[in-house]
């Protein structure tokens, strides 16, 4: 029998379960970010790649009315239902197998896409490698279609990556503006995780000098 790990959220004031083969959110940073940005409405939320479903959760928690997460993992889905359901907000977030968005519209998308564009061995390497960004830029690509005229697309995206020089920032905002969106405000935070106080750890340097941001982008 497996060990049923719960792991508590600050931000919820409760614990998920992250479901085997569904990465395990030990980093807490972004999901800070997502719990004090301004809401640009309650009425609706899209959650796009939604993992364990603790974003999602989140939103809801903090009075969103309906919060459609996606992910096409069955596995993420089946997590993020149960989640829904122990933290009691399963009458405001629902789980929804699919590639990426949703059908519609919404005033409020949220992605924490892939940080790391490498490839990734397994199922868990896929929350943490997206080879050449593609989901990063897909996201961003995609977002303006589904967007509602005055609506908000919340990328949370940590520069690690600019740091071991597999992305540059210029790649970022080039793609933010062929997009056809524009930042509105950039929320950042240093990560608090034991590995970026680490020194033994090769990537010390670049942890040092990491930031994870909530990146609001609107349509231009």
């Amino acid at each position: 029998m497996r060990l049923r790990i719960r792991c508590y959220v600050d931000a919820l004031q409760d614990r998920i379960h992250p479901h085997y083969g569904t990465f395990f959110p030990a980093r807490s940073e972004y999901v800070d970010l997502v719990a004090a940005a301004p809401l640009p409405s309650d009425t609706l939320a899209f959650d796009v790649g939604t993992g364990t479903g603790v974003l999602a959760a989140v939103l809801a928690r903090r009075g969103v009315r309906r919060v459609v997460a996606t992910d096409n993992e069955p596995r993420a889905i089946a997590c993020a239902a149960e989640n829904f359901r122990n933290l009691g907000v399963e009458d405001r977030a629902e789980a929804v197998l699919t590639d990426m968005f949703p059908p519609g519209r919404a005033p409020l998308i949220v992605c924490n896409p892939p940080w790391i564009p490498a490839t990734p061995h397994s199922s868990l390497d896929n929350a943490v490698y997206d080879p050449g960004s593609r989901m990063l830029f897909r996201f961003l690509n995609e977002l303006p279609d589904h967007l509602e005229p005055d609506g908000e697309g919340w990328l949370v995206l940590s520069d690690l990556a600019e740091h071991l020089g597999l992305r540059t920032r210029e790649d970022l905002l080039t793609a933010i503006t062929e997009a056809g969106l524009k930042v509105v405000e950039r929320l950042d935070t240093k990560p608090t995780h034991p590995k970026a106080s680490d020194r033994d750890d090769p990537l010390f340097e670049a942890r040092t000098a990491e930031v994870t941001s909530l990146w609001r982008l609107v349509r231009r």
